[in-house]
């Protein structure tokens, strides 16, 4: 499958359906090797302080997360209903660069096998932002996801 396809459609569904992610700046950088890379200009993003708004570092892990799992089911075939159900993020250090984050999907292929013989999944994400070479911020979400029936 053609990611460079996908990771632009997954931008136009963000630019198009999530109007926070506009605001927030918020692209696809790249997706290889089942590893999402998302950004967002820190000028975007900021605090009283300058640094990375906490509610900004949640949302573009949590959109992020949501985008790792659109991608993977996608490159599956597939089709799917993805809700963010539930997310707890833990602040390490402060962010004075662009924010960057990333998800892994690497180790949950298991769960695309799940919602393909039985028509859904619930799963965990988790999603990184570096800065200063290391982290600053990890997001770990829950996410569920339903194939759409196709005879409706």
């Amino acid at each position: 499958m053609n990611t460079d396809a996908l990771c632009k459609d997954l931008q136009s569904i963000w630019d198009q359906s999530f109007p926070l992610c506009g605001a927030m700046g918020l692209t696809v950088v790249s997706f290889e090797n089942h590893l999402l890379t998302t950004q967002a200009p820190l000028v975007l993003n900021t605090n009283i302080h300058g640094t990375a708004f906490a509610g900004s570092l949640y949302a573009i892990e949590a959109i992020t997360a949501w985008g790792a799992l659109y991608l993977e089911v996608k490159c599956a075939g597939l089709d799917a209903s993805l809700i963010h159900a539930r997310g707890e993020i833990n602040f390490a250090h402060t962010i004075n660069e662009d924010i960057r984050a990333t998800a892994d999907f690497s180790n949950l292929a298991g769960h695309i096998d799940e919602l393909t013989s039985t028509g859904k999944t619930r799963l965990t994400i988790d999603t990184e932002v570096h800065a200063a070479d290391r982290i600053a911020s990890r997001f770990t979400g829950d996410y569920l996801a339903r194939l759409r029936r196709t005879d409706q």
